[in-house]
């Protein structure tokens, strides 16, 4: 059995998509807002690694509760 992809999912599915990734990227605003220090100068100018870690941990954990809230 085999079923169409209509209009209106593909347009829900971008209207998320664009709501996910807003939040997604508000959120690190914020995140970089709310630190002392520039996030980005110290993982990449500074080279450290620990604050990329945890950075990244945070991004997945963003980017999984974004999902599953959409989903």
């Amino acid at each position: 059995m085999t079923t169409q992809l209509g209009f209106e999912y593909l347009l829900s599915s971008l209207v998320y998509g664009v709501l996910g990734f807003g939040l997604f990227m508000l959120s690190l605003w914020i995140m970089e807002k709310l630190t002392p220090y520039s996030l980005e100068k110290k993982i990449t100018e500074e080279g450290n690694l620990a604050l990329g870690i945890v950075v990244a941990a945070i991004v997945l954990s963003l980017g999984i509760i974004y999902a599953a809230a959409i989903h």
